[in-house]
């Protein structure tokens, strides 16, 4: 009988592929929405910059003059004792919260929130950024560090700059033990062995020579089984475009 492939195990929710969540130190977050943001701005000061072990970025910790604190990715350049601003009418500088539809086109973004006051969801990675490319109605399109083009509310909140940690990748990890501790501090699945070096009856790719190619098609079908969907899901086409 056929065994569970990875992607059915990991769907399972195990301790092997959950993210630990004591490494979380802080939990990233903005201050809460209120009037004072929508219809003004607010000023805070950077009070702390800290390590969170799960995550690729520092984490600035901001209080505002309310008492409340907001624990935002940090920017590049920030540092303890900066003052940032949040509301509509902040100013358009690093490490400020502004809602997108206060962000003119061509500004580089992150922490990008999906509905007003979810506290930021969008590229929160270490040395990423959006870009704001432009205002269309009641929608304002983003650039995504992938390259693809999203819609987003205007009344979301993003944060201005560019976040911390560009350029960690450019130091290689030299050995498997750096490789196996940078993937256990996230809850990464390490080492991920491909499926054609599997046998038969661990992946529909399996059961080959590792040097030779899959027997089955890269396409699966969009009724395929969760065992027998892997390699293309659904693709509408496959092969080169032709100019």
């Amino acid at each position: 009988m056929p065994k569970r492939m990875r992607q059915q195990r990991a769907g399972k929710g195990t301790s092997v592929f959950r993210a630990p969540s004591f490494r979380y130190r802080y939990k990233s977050r903005y201050r809460i929405f209120d009037e004072l943001e929508k219809n003004g701005k607010i000023e805070g000061k950077v009070i702390d910059i800290v390590n969170d072990t799960a995550r690729t970025a520092p984490i600035m910790i901001v209080e505002y003059r309310t008492g409340e604190q907001a624990i935002i990715p940090a920017p590049t350049g920030i540092k303890v004792g900066d003052v940032v601003e949040a509301g509509l009418k902040a100013d358009v500088k690093s490490g400020n919260v502004l809602p997108l539809k206060s962000i003119p086109a061509g500004t580089q973004i992150y922490n990008i929130e999906l509905v007003p006051g979810d506290g930021g969801k969008l590229v929160r990675s270490g040395g990423t950024a959006a870009k704001v490319v432009s205002h269309e109605g009641d929608k304002v399109i983003i650039k995504l560090p992938s390259k693809v083009f999203k819609q987003i509310n205007p009344n979301c909140r993003a944060t201005i700059g560019l976040i911390a940690g560009f350029g960690r990748k450019e130091k290689p990890l030299v050995k498997a033990g750096k490789s196996y501790h940078v993937k256990k501090a996230r809850g990464k699945y390490w080492p991920r062995v491909s499926g054609v070096a599997m046998n038969a009856v661990s992946h529909p790719f399996g059961g080959k020579r590792r040097s030779t190619q899959s027997s089955k098609k890269k396409v699966a079908p969009r009724n395929a089984p969760p065992g027998r969907k892997v390699g293309s899901l659904a693709a509408k086409r496959t092969g080169r475009k032709k100019r």
